[in-house]
């Protein structure tokens, strides 16, 4: 190389040319770290630690920590990406906005396959049930009850959750055949107006 020329650094984080598995083996160490950790006690830092790379190499094949919890656990959809945009929309919509927005992505081949493999695999798993949980309450109820405001938001976007989940586990899992042959406007309009009003109605008792 010429004395003049200056070879380009290369950016921190990025794999080496030629370098195989690494990704794999940060997904592996992820797997053991949530489950080790919990949803919430688990960082980056110490997966990378784990998988003896370098944190910034988890942020470029990954990005967040909830991008690369979803991919472990093979999450179907990413409320913590989807649900604030559908926040963002006339407070009074909010349910039927939700219910809907779920329900049409379930009905993608390839999300309900995984999202059925997901429920199946997490209610009553003593090791993944809590990382579900932990992720659900700070990805997707956590944000919901910020959006909200109020003082029993969190219990609000709860409610939420259970009622969607509970309708997803119910056609999906369980297969009831009323729900599982019913079309997706008429359960909006039969489950909407609950989230409508976990969402936005007075909390029982308020003056």
């Amino acid at each position: 190389m010429p004395e003049h020329v200056v070879p380009k650094p290369r950016r921190r984080g990025r794999p080496r040319g030629g370098e195989t598995g690494t990704r794999e083996r940060i997904l592996t160490s992820a797997v053991e770290e949530f489950g080790e950790q919990g949803y919430d006690g688990a960082t980056i830092r110490g997966i990378a630690a784990r998988a003896g790379v370098d944190s910034a190499l988890v942020h470029h094949y990954f990005g967040t920590k909830a991008d690369l919890f979803a991919e472990a656990i093979g999450a179907p959809m990413r409320p913590d990406v989807d649900v604030p945009a559908l926040l963002a929309g006339p407070r009074d919509e909010l349910g039927e906005h939700i219910v809907r927005y779920v329900l049409e992505m379930w009905e993608r081949p390839e999300v309900r396959k995984r999202g059925v493999a997901l429920f199946r695999h997490a209610l009553g798993n003593r090791l993944t049930t809590p990382l579900v949980a932990g992720f659900l309450s700070r990805e997707l109820i956590g944000k919901v009850a910020a959006e909200l405001g109020t003082p029993d938001a969190e219990l609000r976007a709860s409610l939420v959750a259970s009622q969607v989940a509970g309708l997803l586990i119910a056609r999906h899992v369980l297969k009831l055949p009323a729900l599982a042959s019913a079309s997706v406007d008429e359960l909006v309009a039969w489950a909407a107006p609950n989230v409508q009003r976990y969402l936005t109605a007075d909390s029982p008792g308020a003056s």
